[in-house]
């Protein structure tokens, strides 16, 4: 679908599907950088590409590059893409875009001085459910937005022993369930609502100050069994509530966590309009809800017959063939690349851009401010 070429940034859990969303869109991949160059050798053996880069310097000076995918941990995202921003590539980010609001902004800022397309892999915007629930509240189906609730609930961190880089606060942030999940639940519900966050009023808990740490890095959901361990102390969010006012006048509550136990990954929204309720979730993500007062409720089953040719574009199999995680990001990706062959960067970017993740950011700091003063904060320019 594009003659630009992709390199990979990063070998753990979510590179390998950057990886295969591209190769299903036919998206040439010039080759993977891992932390050392012996981990981007083995891992260019194991994904059967032609090149392991020995750093990012020489991923970059490479001319068959021109596109950067960088799927590195959080602490890694604003000094990576500043470099790939300086090389003049085109770059797709995972989230979050930065640790802090300043950063994220300086990247907005370069990615805009260097004229190149610059996103940020929001991908659950893409499941098509969710793109059909967009045209439903912007086309007026639901009538005035007046509240919207949801969240994203995980159990992979439910045990003390659990642990991960993104605990640790100099690793991920100091925010972790809120910016790790929570951001992407954020980007869903403001991609399909158009609504703006004014203020929010955060009550996070850190459900264990002490993990047992392995006595070596584990990867992202990988279970060793390891039982040599030391204690680490935590101070990032396991789990909690943010009430949010929106400019509009309407109302939010999201609920965050990554220790309630049974649940994998389950993104949720319920819309509430003065006319109809929307209603999804990731674990049926080709089910929509619409709740109705004067009328029987439907379940509408994904169904590109029924979609607008907008929508439609986003989902490639027929009624009844269900679509799920990857196909989201391949979504993500066909609309990235498909935008960039036709020049489409900065503000008339279709996809997630560096806004977007800066927009995501200034959220995540006003939730810390929040949560440590215990008040309400406004965000920034409200």
């Amino acid at each position: 679908m594009s003659d630009l070429r992709a390199a990979l940034v990063g070998t753990g859990f979510i590179g390998p599907v950057h990886l295969e969303a591209l190769r299903r869109l036919g998206i040439g991949v010039t080759g993977v950088l891992g932390s050392t160059p012996d981990k981007s050798a083995a891992a260019a053996t194991a994904y059967g590409l032609p090149r392991g880069y020995a750093d990012l310097d020489q991923l970059l000076a490479d001319p068959a590059v021109d596109v950067v995918h960088l799927t590195t941990p959080n602490r890694w995202h604003y000094p990576q893409a500043l470099a790939v921003l300086a090389a003049g590539k085109h770059v797709l980010c995972e989230k979050p875009l930065a640790l802090t609001g300043q950063e994220s902004a300086e990247l907005v800022a370069r990615a805009a001085a260097a004229g190149v397309g610059a996103g940020v892999c929001y991908h659950n915007r893409y499941y098509p459910l969710c793109l059909h629930a967009r045209h439903l509240v912007r086309s007026g189906a639901l009538g005035e937005v007046r509240a919207v609730v949801g969240g994203v609930e995980q159990d992979w961190l439910l045990r003390r022993s659990d642990y991960n880089w993104r605990v640790l606060a100099d690793q991920g942030g100091d925010l972790r369930a809120v910016a790790d999940i929570g951001t992407h639940w954020l980007d869903l519900v403001l991609s399909i609502t158009g609504l703006d966050v004014s203020a929010v009023l955060a009550d996070l808990l850190t459900v264990y100050p002490t993990r047992l740490r392995p006595r070596g890095e584990v990867e992202t959901f990988r279970r060793d069994g390891a039982s040599a361990t030391e204690p680490v102390g935590i101070t990032t969010d396991d789990c909690g509530s943010v009430l949010l006012r929106f400019t509009s006048g309407a109302r939010g509550n999201l609920w965050v966590s990554q220790v309630t136990a049974g649940r994998k990954y389950r993104v949720g929204f319920e819309i509430i309009g003065s006319e109809q309720t929307l209603a999804w979730q990731s674990e049926a993500p080709n089910e929509l809800w619409i709740g109705n007062r004067e009328q029987g409720n439907r379940l509408l089953l994904r169904d590109a017959s029924l979609f607008t040719p907008e929508v439609a574009r986003f989902t490639d199999y027929p009624a009844g063939h269900n679509e799920g995680h990857p196909d989201s990001f391949k979504m993500l990706f066909r609309d990235f690349y498909t935008a960039l062959a036709a020049g489409q960067t900065g503000a008339a970017a279709p996809y997630p851009t560096f806004a977007d993740g800066h927009r995501e950011i200034q959220f995540c700091d006003a939730v810390l401010e929040s949560w440590r003063g215990e008040g309400w904060v406004l965000l920034p320019g409200r």
